[in-house]
Formats: structure tokens, sequence, C-alpha cells
């Protein structure tokens, strides 16, 4: 007969049980705040130039850190077939260059219809082109993506792709958008000189993405059991989520140091605020739908290959893929092709991009919980089916030979 406890847990060790398990639970969106709130009263420690150096300390050591781990942890033959993944970069690529420049051209021309006031920043609005222009973010996609139980492979090749591509592609694609008015001259001929920038952007990709990534695969390939041992054991995964905090860090440092935002409007701030989570959620439906479209699509023959539906794991690297930009590439690129603009315009036009790329990660932490659920029940029910036809084809195999006995028998009997 089991004894009852002499004493029950006293309430406040309960009530901080809840609160420790909380914060653990949510501790990157709590400590997205911590760090934003050390931006705000600290912004010359983590800017762009300032006294811990981000464009070099972040932008090269944290980055590298996070594609190592991932060449650590991802199979040389999982890269492979990504590179030859054609659909994959079609739905990615497509999204991130052509869709979502022409969804945030249209809003722009909207807007611009609708505010002859200008109560919308124009320096924001040209920001916006810009910002749908560049391509995917280097790091927090491949996280988040792991995180979520995702194709981490899938995302990091369509990472390389884009920022490959992105350099060429951005700076004329932007120009062209810019709308033919007077109020965007400072945009349209702004005159910048990208032999820099291309060197800065190409450098900044081979030292802290392709090289760490390129250690990590032949750690892998020369000692695999040790290497998986060791991930498994030091947890060493989930240190790139925190070299997330510190990305953020040094996006939003650079931001409150230029003093851009906050001289804007209200309304450009509560518009750019409020549409950067309502794009983000669309975009990510978006390519959700495009990576698994409803069946009948893919109903006749010649439409199957092009609505054959991914798998949940491909499925979540493009979502997290498709609708993310990134700073890394989005900053430097922006201060060159507009190099003679003033200063305070030019970090006005840069407050999309910083602000879009922080809320990305905020909302995508959301996504995270909700595509490990959803991948968690597809897998579920995916083995669940499975066992049910084996169980049917044990069934039918017992039944056959029940009958197949049966008539030896009849035939015996006769």
């Amino acid at each position: 007969m089991g004894t009852a406890p002499d004493t029950a847990t006293p309430r406040w060790q309960r009530v901080l049980k809840r609160i420790a398990s909380l914060i653990l639970h949510q501790w990157l969106l709590i400590g997205m705040g911590v760090v934003c709130a050390l931006a705000y009263c600290f912004p010359n420690v983590a800017k762009n130039g300032g006294i811990i150096r981000s464009e070099y300390s972040i932008m090269y050591g944290v980055i590298a850190i996070i594609f190592l781990i991932s060449g650590l942890s991802i199979p040389r033959q999982k890269l492979i077939s990504h590179a030859l993944n054609w659909r994959l970069h079609l739905i990615v690529q497509v999204i991130s260059f052509l869709f979502i420049p022409s969804v945030v051209l249209a809003i722009v021309h909207i807007i611009l219809a609708a505010d002859p006031g200008e109560k919308i920043d124009r320096a924001v609005l040209a920001g916006y082109i810009f910002t749908a222009c560049i391509p995917t973010t280097i790091a927090s996609n491949v996280v988040m993506t792991r995180s979520a139980g995702g194709d981490d492979a899938a995302a990091l090749v369509e990472v390389l792709l884009a920022n490959i591509l992105g350099p060429f592609v951005t700076a004329a694609w932007t120009i062209s958008l810019i709308p033919k008015m007077a109020v965007f001259d400072p945009w349209r001929f702004g005159g910048g000189n990208l032999g820099s920038m291309y060197k800065e952007v190409f450098q900044q990709l081979g030292l802290s993405v392709l090289l760490p990534l390129f250690i990590g695969q032949l750690v892998r390939w020369t000692w695999p059991d040790r290497t998986a041992l060791v991930l498994q054991k030091t947890k060493l995964p989930k240190l790139a989520t925190f070299c997330l905090l510190l990305l953020i860090w040094a996006t939003f440092s650079s931001c409150f140091a230029t003093g851009a935002l906050q001289t804007l409007s209200a309304q450009s701030i509560v518009f750019v605020i409020l549409f950067n989570i309502i794009l983000y959620i669309t975009l990510t439906a978006v390519c959700f739908f495009c990576s698994r479209p409803p069946r009948i699509f893919g109903s006749r023959r010649w439409s199957k290959p092009i609505f054959k539906r991914m798998s949940p794991e491909e499925t979540i690297a493009v979502c997290f893929c498709g609708p993310a930009k990134s700073t890394a590439l989005g900053i430097p690129l922006l201060y060159a092709m507009w190099q003679p603009v003033d200063l305070f315009l030019k970090a006005k036009t840069s407050v999309p991009v910083l602000l879009y790329t922080t809320e990305q990660i905020c909302v995508a932490h959301f996504f995270v919980q909700l595509f490990r659920w959803w991948h968690t029940t597809i897998v579920e029910k995916e083995d669940l089916d499975g066992s049910t036809r084996d169980d049917v084809e044990i069934a039918m195999a017992g039944d056959t030979r029940a009958d197949h006995a049966g008539r030896v028998h009849e035939h015996t009997t006769v």
C-alpha cells in the first residue's frame, strides 16, 4: 500500500517551475526582446563599425559557426541530391526573385495612388522594392528549418544558389522596378559603384559560408561515427539557434545607430511593422501551396511531374527559404548601389530591410512550432497508414492461404 507524501510541493515552487518552463520553451523569443533592448540602449556596441566590429565578428564569425555546424550535420549525399533538384530550385528562386517583387511593386503603386499626401515615407517604399529583390537570408532559414524538423540540406542548397545569383540580379532588378516619378529620382539615378560591393559580398560568401561548410563536410567524411557522437553529446546544433540572437543584435544596433527609425512618421512605422507580418505569413502560405498543391492539380499524366507533392521535410525548407530576405547581402548592396545618395536618406531606405529581416525571425519562431507539429502529425499518419496496409496485406495473404488450403482439402475429399 502506497504512502502519501508528508508535505505537498509549496505553491511558490510550482509557480517558479511554470515560469522556468515558459522561459525554456520561449527562450529565443525572450532573447530577441533582450537583444533589441540592448541594441536600443547601446547601439554603438554592435553596429556596423562599432566596438565589437560586428561586420567581422558577427557577419563573418557567427555565420561561419552556423555553417560549420551545418557541414558537420548534413550528409554529403543529401547536398548532392538537392543540388540536382530542379523543382526545389524553381519554386524557391521564382518566389524570391519574381513573385515577391511583383506583389510588393503592386502594393507600392496602390499606396502611391491612395497616399498623395506622402504620409508613408517614399524612402520606405523605395526600400521595400529593394527588399523584395534581394535573395533569401544566409543563416536563419537553415537554423529554423532544422529546428522545425525540415530538410536543412535543401535549405542550405537554396541559400547558396540564391546568394550567388543575388548580387547580379538584385541591383538591375531594383532599378528597373523603381517607379518613374520625380520623387524617386535619387534611387533611380543613384550612380553607385558596385565593384567593391561584389568583392565584399563574394568574400563574405566564401569565408563565412563555403569554407566552413567544406571544413565541416571534410571532418564528417573523415570521422563520420565520431562526428555524429560529438554532435549528439554536445548538442552542438542548438548553438546555431543562439547565434541568431547575435545576428538580430547586430541588425538592430545598426538600425538604431543611424537614427533613421526614430525619425520616421508614426504612419510609416505602423505600416512597416504590420505589412512585414502580413507579407511574411502570406508568402509562407504561398510557398506551402506550391510545395504541396491539392492532389487535383496532379491528377493528369502531364501535370504529375509539375504538381508532384514535395516531402514534408522539403516543404518546411521551402517555407522558410522562400519568404526570407538577407540583411548580410542587403545592407552592403544598398549602400553600394546608392553611394552618392545622402547618408540619412540611405538609412531610412534601409529600415524595411532591417525590420523585415528581424520580424521574419520573430514570426518564423512561431512557424517552427507549427511546422514541427505538422511534420509529426504527417509522419505519424504515414506510419499508421503503412501499418494498416501491412495488416491488410497480411490478412489478405492469410485469407488466400486459407482459401487455397480449403480447395486442397475439397479436392482430396473428392
